[in-house]
């Protein structure tokens, strides 16, 4: 049996509808992650299953019993918001200790549980600390520690990593993700960060304008997006005019074979499967760099072609990168370009 499920879930706050009908199943253990731009519903998505907002309509099913009418402090869920929501003047112990004593635990296990936790997240020497003297990071910290320490059924992390800078972020990542494992905690994270939510989920929601655009595994996501906003969402890409005949599908001045019936088309090719052509190989385009970007690496180029600008990504190998100005051709295989009628 699925153990959390999400039945056509809809919220709207007077006549705008926030989340409109979203189906999801969570497997025991499972690690989801609700992406997409700001306004798209993921947050009150998970407000709905914290408690905090009641649906329009629709469940929130836990091992199949409905959460809609228990309140959220019987939930039995552990939460991180974004601004960690310490108390100021307790201690890092004793924040952590917080929700324990809201459950009556007694002092020894209580105690125990909290050294426990502190270890988990590497603050075992902060026990006594306050937030006002901790990093962000060592704040996040303590802020999961607390979420972690009462043993959720469902961990809901709502932006958790946000305010840390980029390498603290990347830190943060692996280490959420590790604690993930080791204790099989359910959870649900709300992101905007697309490299965040593809590092750290087994699956991913991609939201827009409250409803669903695709759930899938981060990397089929990638590789095969549903629609044009997911693959604009997940990373960069290129969308190419094509038309396509019996001979295959013609973009540019290049032309790449093809399975699709004839017509006018959109292709959907990532910046990195592309390639610099030697000479006027089959399947390349002409073009001439606009602007060329180093970004340690990888460099980023821009690239004027009959198609359209076209972006590309190339790893930094130490070798001569093509200079800005230069005529190149570009080539990509057929395989790793989606295809989709112009009119969808």
């Amino acid at each position: 049996m699925t153990f959390l499920r999400l039945e056509k879930l809809t919220k709207r706050f007077g006549d705008y509808l926030a989340v409109d009908g979203l189906s999801l199943e969570v497997e025991q253990g499972a690690f989801i992650s609700l992406l997409g731009p700001s306004g798209c519903g993921k947050t009150t998505t998970l407000q709905m299953i914290a408690g905090f907002h009641a649906p329009s309509s629709g469940d929130v099913l836990l091992e199949g019993k409905s959460l809609v009418p228990v309140p959220p402090a019987k939930r039995d869920l552990g939460i991180v918001f974004q601004s960690y929501a310490l108390f100021p003047h307790m201690t890092a112990a004793d924040n952590v200790a917080f929700g324990l004593e809201m459950q009556g635990v007694g002092r020894a296990e209580r105690d125990q549980r909290v050294r426990e936790a502190l270890g988990l997240v590497g603050l075992s020497q902060f026990a006594e600390r306050y937030p006002r003297r901790m990093s962000g990071g060592q704040q996040q910290r303590v802020a999961l520690a607390r979420a972690l320490v009462i043993k959720p059924r469902i961990l809901l992390l709502d932006e958790p990593l946000s305010n840390l800078d980029a390498k603290l972020r990347e830190e943060m990542q692996i280490e959420l993700r590790q604690i993930q494992r080791s204790l099989g905690t359910t959870t649900i994270l709300v992101t905007h960060d697309q490299s965040e939510a593809m590092a750290l989920s087994d699956r991913i929601v991609v939201m827009n304008q409250g409803r669903v655009e695709q759930i899938a595994r981060p990397h089929e996501a990638y590789e095969q997006p549903a629609t044009p906003f997911v693959a604009n969402f997940l990373g960069k890409t290129n969308l190419l005019a094509a038309e396509v005949a019996a001979n295959g599908a013609r973009i540019g001045d290049g032309q790449w074979p093809v399975g699709e019936a004839p017509g006018r088309m959109v292709a959907t090719v990532r910046p990195e499967k592309i390639a610099f052509a030697d000479g006027a190989m089959a399947c390349s385009i002409s073009g001439t760099i606009q602007t060329r970007i180093f970004q340690g690496n990888h460099w980023l180029y821009q690239v004027k072609t009959p198609a359209g600008l076209v972006i590309v990504i190339r790893q930094n190998t130490g070798e001569a990168a093509p200079a800005e100005g230069e005529a190149i051709r570009l080539t990509w295989r057929s395989e790793d370009m989606r295809l989709r009628r112009a009119e969808s």
